[in-house]
């Protein structure tokens, strides 16, 4: 996009959508957790009809777990209600439902949100990206772990259980004493929410419903944040030429998704409005791209253009764009290699 309007600009444009609206706010609790409940009970219910009635039941009600997810993610930047211990109640609610821990995640998205596309500032909050350089110099374990890492059916199928079953489990080294406590309860809470549910239907049952909601809404929301990220003309720089507002807007894509997927994932595809301003409620996000004319101009991405983000691997910095394995073998007096 062009970048005559600086950030200044930028932020007084989208800050008369940055109110919160508390009945809006409760209209979505209602029309996300209620539906979450309902739905999951009915894939219970179908168990007894067929597993291929509980199968798209399940995916459904995945996709209510990642729209509770988006009311977590606004209580994390204090956007979602007016009252900061509202927020943090009900994101430790909610982080119980998506099973990631409120304190902890919320520290770590604020840090995404302050270093994103900073490449001297990665690894807290994103995904591992290296550069062209960096995996030509890289030794052969290193860059066998990356393309490990970086393997859809790592990434994508791997992923899920690993992130939201191992990895929020578990306090970061240095987290403050709110932070492991809160990953503590959230835990127990867990450990207690799903025992109650398996005394009342069953190991058994409560897996074949629990199982395809947990993993499909965990592939949903890896897939999400990296599509948002990890498209051609991305933009990354070094801290001494990063600058924020081009790292929401241009680092960031529009990813317009139909109408239906965008109410479920919660205006989350306006990517770009909300790196801008994380103060934003969801629910406000589109309304600012369309009052915001420079934000027009933020890459778009479609679904089916979205597929082509699977072949990223690198951000080359010669060409400012993400390449694939294969593209570094046409990169000048880079090391030709199948690792």
């Amino acid at each position: 996009m062009t970048h005559a309007n600086n950030i200044s600009e930028l932020k007084k444009n989208v800050s008369p959508y940055e109110k919160t609206d508390t009945k809006a706010s409760i209209r979505q609790i209602i029309n996300t957790v209620v539906p979450l409940f309902v739905l999951w009970y009915a894939a219970y219910l179908s168990l007894d009809v067929s597993y291929w009635l509980t199968i798209p039941i399940s995916i459904v009600t995945a996709g209510f777990v990642v729209r509770t997810f988006i009311l977590f993610h606004d209580c994390c930047h204090q956007s979602f209600f007016r009252s900061r211990l509202a927020n943090d109640i009900l994101g430790t609610i909610t982080g119980v439902l998506t099973l990631v821990p409120y304190r902890q995640w919320k520290y770590s998205h604020s840090v995404h949100h302050a270093t994103s596309s900073n490449l001297d500032k990665r690894g807290v909050g994103d995904m591992w990206v290296l550069t062209v350089d960096e995996y030509a110099e890289a030794s052969v374990w290193r860059r066998l772990a990356y393309r490990i890492y970086r393997n859809p059916l790592m990434m994508f199928g791997v992923g899920p259980i690993f992130v939201f079953l191992f990895q929020y489990r578990f306090n970061r080294k240095g987290a403050k004493r709110k932070e492991r406590i809160n990953t503590y309860i959230t835990n127990v809470s867990i450990v207690a929410l799903y025992a109650v549910m398996i005394w009342a239907i069953g190991w058994q049952a409560f897996l074949m419903v629990q199982g395809p909601i947990f993993f499909v809404s965990g592939l949903m929301g890896i897939w999400l944040f990296y599509v948002q990220h990890q498209f051609e003309d991305s933009y990354f720089e070094n801290e001494d030429e990063w600058s924020y507002v081009k790292a929401a807007v241009d680092g960031s894509s529009y990813y317009k998704l139909p109408k239906l997927l965008q109410w479920i994932t919660g205006n989350i595809g306006f990517h770009h409005v909300h790196h801008l301003s994380p103060k934003v409620p969801n629910y406000n996000l589109e309304k600012a791209h369309n009052a915001t004319p420079p934000l027009h101009q933020a890459t778009t991405i479609t679904i089916r253009g979205s597929l082509k983000s699977l072949r990223f691997r690198l951000w080359d910095e010669r060409n400012k764009a993400f390449v694939g394995f294969r593209d570094i073998e046409r990169v000048p007096g880079k090391v030709e290699s199948n690792i």
